[in-house]
């Protein structure tokens, strides 16, 4: 049986990206016409690695970027997601090798400023990390939100 990869060799996986496509098929129903930049694990890492101390960004504002460095219409929803997901858990795997200088993963939320439950820790751990850095996360709902987000997205 051959070893799992770690959350590390995921994020360096992928030679065959960046790629930009165009919008197709199914693709067009929903994000109409033009093209879709497919980023690399590393691309959507080294922008989440940018978000100080005390600022957010969200994973659209993170698509948008993308989509701006590589010309292309729209930033992938899918793989971008994805990727910032492996890059959390690259960051976790990084602190429990010792490693102090990791991804400020817990500053990349879900749009309308939501924290993504499926990042290391869940919530709870979130929670914690944003409210050492200032933030005030309240639940709404089911949801836990940074109140006023929009005035500390990293620019």
């Amino acid at each position: 049986m051959p070893k799992r990869k770690s959350w590390r060799e995921k994020l360096a996986d992928r030679p065959d990206l960046p790629r930009v496509v165009p919008i197709d098929g199914k693709m067009s129903q929903r994000w109409g016409t033009g093209t879709v930049v497919i980023p690399s694990p590393r691309e959507v890492d080294a922008i989440m690695k940018r978000v100080p101390r005390g600022k957010v960004i969200t994973i659209n504002d993170i698509r948008t970027r993308l989509a701006k460095k590589h010309g292309a219409t729209i930033g992938c929803p899918i793989t971008t997601g994805i990727f910032a997901w492996i890059a959390a858990h690259a960051a976790e795997e990084s602190t429990a090798d010792g490693e102090t200088n990791i991804t400020p993963y817990w500053r990349t939320l879900k749009s309308g400023g939501e924290l993504n439950p499926r990042y290391p820790g869940g919530v709870a751990r979130l929670k914690q990390l944003l409210q050492a850095e200032g933030h005030e996360v309240v639940a709404k709902g089911k949801r836990w939100i940074v109140v006023d987000y929009e005035q500390y997205l990293c620019r």
